[in-house]
């Protein structure tokens, strides 16, 4: 496999990947997009940082890629899109640069807090500003920290704030009343840390939601005197209204690492206020954040393209190899019954409805449910894997739905598959798991009881429940050279209605399926490729 460093990274990195056997790797260290085209035509994986930029038309021009490794959090320069659709899992290294980007916010902080920045440029120009008004600062000690975000970055800012005796108010739409409370810090809505802070920091991904989630309007409603720091992402706060708030005094003062634009314009207003702090997105720029984050994508990229673990993919679930192992079987139960399903009811199908049933409830049933998409796509669609299942299902106008059961099953556990079609008619494919080997087994069809294999070629019928049927079918795949290697049938007494399903070695001719469609008692009549 070919490996394609594109931005420098930890020279133990690339030495990782070095000592794997049959991986090759390229170094290609500031490359045109011209250039790029043209390496990434055999490569397996990209490693890059923030220079090398992935874009769709890199995505189609490398037919061979499979894994995009960030050595770093951000990922804006990887269209994740394009990656997805082509089943290439993208991944960045969220932990190498987190303490490095705590303790860069929390100088700014205290740089917004006593004008150590300015103070210096006075001294170095042979000024003794020692008395000047504006080098008169404040303290930390009792004021009020607004973290915007409480994940790995921000829960290390205020575990910092906390020693300098802030108290803290989080924000995050993810953070529970346990989380906050074992961080201690009190858990807040936006509005309220915007109201309330005397600090606000910002560490949320730019999202749609994010964009300017810090305008004229929030600034407005903030405390006087307030300052304002941003080293997660560019766009967050709306620069233009920053500058208005600097300039009136409203924020007193503020530090970004991170630009809307990057670099900013020479010219930029930014550059030339005083009370405002800037430093050349230097969030990850530690001895120590380089060389964890080229490890750990090296090692992470390594454990995807040998097909173990994957860690810190955006667009796929990780999953410990434990957890892994425990799936493995249900993920092929899985996958025959999303093929199934998909044949069961070919065209017209708007919802998926998956449920599950008894022990494996108590398990992360996602990569299942991804393993049931994968299936359903298996004959309508090339290309698919976990990456890209749920985007191209989802293309397809059709809903899924998960649904985790306590109710009674007949199995000890049952992975059950619904499609409801345009029509509101709905067809239910269901399975679970046998034996010491836990043999994947379809056992209910449409709530008919059955026991079949799922590595087979199955006819599927719905017949009228009177004599002669089995003896008709027999012998007509006979006449058809067919072999049955078993079959299972299952009776509706109060709909006078059979389901039969024959394990067959090929599928019948289209002339044997007439004689048997023909048949005024056959109902419906399916064959599925398992």
């Amino acid at each position: 496999m070919k490996i394609l460093v594109a931005d420098r990274i930890s020279p133990i990195g690339v030495e990782l990947f070095k000592a794997e056997t049959g991986f090759e790797v390229i170094e290609a260290y500031g490359s045109t997009l011209e250039q790029l085209l043209e390496i990434v035509k055999d490569v397996d994986a990209i490693a890059l940082r923030s220079d090398t930029r992935v874009t769709a038309d890199v995505v189609a021009a490398a037919p061979n890629l499979k894994v995009v490794g960030r050595a770093g959090v951000g990922v804006d320069n990887i269209d994740i899109e394009a990656c997805t659709d082509r089943g290439v899992i993208v991944m960045n290294t969220p932990t190498g640069n987190t303490l490095a980007t705590a303790e860069l916010t929390f100088t700014h902080m205290l740089a917004g807090t006593r004008p150590i920045v300015q103070a210096g440029a006075s001294m170095k120009a042979g000024r003794w500003d020692r008395k000047l008004k504006s080098f008169t600062g404040s303290e930390l000690n009792g004021k009020t920290l607004g973290v915007l975000g409480m994940g790995r970055i921000g829960a290390e800012v205020a575990k910092r704030a906390q020693a300098f005796n802030m108290d803290v108010l989080g924000y995050d739409p993810y953070l529970t009343e346990s989380r906050a409370k074992t961080l201690g810090v009190t858990q807040s809505t936006l509005d309220e840390v915007i109201e309330n802070a005397d600090y606000i920091t910002v560490h949320m991904p730019l999202t749609a939601d994010t964009k300017h989630m810090l305008d004229a309007d929030a600034f407005g409603r903030m405390k006087d005197g307030v300052r304002v720091f941003n080293c997660a992402r560019g766009g967050i706060i709306d620069e233009a209204a920053l500058i208005e708030a600097l300039n009136s005094g409203k924020v007193a003062a503020a530090g970004l690492d991170v630009y809307e634009d990057e670099p900013p314009a020479e010219d930029s207003p930014l550059r030339q206020i005083d009370n405002l702090v800037l430093t050349p997105h230097l969030g990850a720029s530690t001895q120590e954040a380089q060389e964890n984050v080229g490890i750990d994508v090296a090692k992470q990229m390594i454990e995807a393209l040998k097909g173990e673990m994957v860690r810190n993919a955006l667009n796929m679930p990780s999953l410990d190899p434990k957890v892994l192992a425990q799936l493995a079987p249900y993920m092929t139960l899985g996958e025959k019954l999303g093929t199934f399903s998909q044949q069961l009811a070919p065209e017209g199908v708007e919802k998926i409805t998956i449920r599950y049933f008894g022990k494996i409830t108590e398990l992360d049933t996602l990569p299942l449910t991804y393993a049931i998409q994968r299936g359903y796509l298996r004959e309508i669609s090339e290309n698919v894997n976990d990456v890209n299942a749920p985007k191209k299902i989802e293309r397809l106008g059709i809903e899924t739905v998960e649904v985790k059961s306590s109710a009674h099953a007949e199995f000890t556990e049952l992975v059950e598959v619904e499609v409801t079609c345009k029509d509101g008619k709905t067809r239910t494919i269901g399975g679970t798991l046998v034996g010491k080997n836990q043999n994947p087994r379809i056992v209910t069809i449409d709530g008919h009881g059955v026991e079949v294999n799922t590595d087979a070629t199955l006819l599927v019928l719905k017949n009228k429940d009177v004599p002669g049927i089995v003896g008709f079918i027999g012998f007509t795949l006979g006449e058809d050279n067919i072999n049955i290697a078993n079959m299972s049938l299952s009776r509706d007494q109060g709909e006078g209605f059979a389901v039969s399903v024959f394990e067959l070695d090929s599928a019948p001719s289209e002339a044997c399926a007439k004689k048997i469609t023909d048949n005024a008692a056959i109902e419906k009549y399916r064959v599925i490729k398992l």
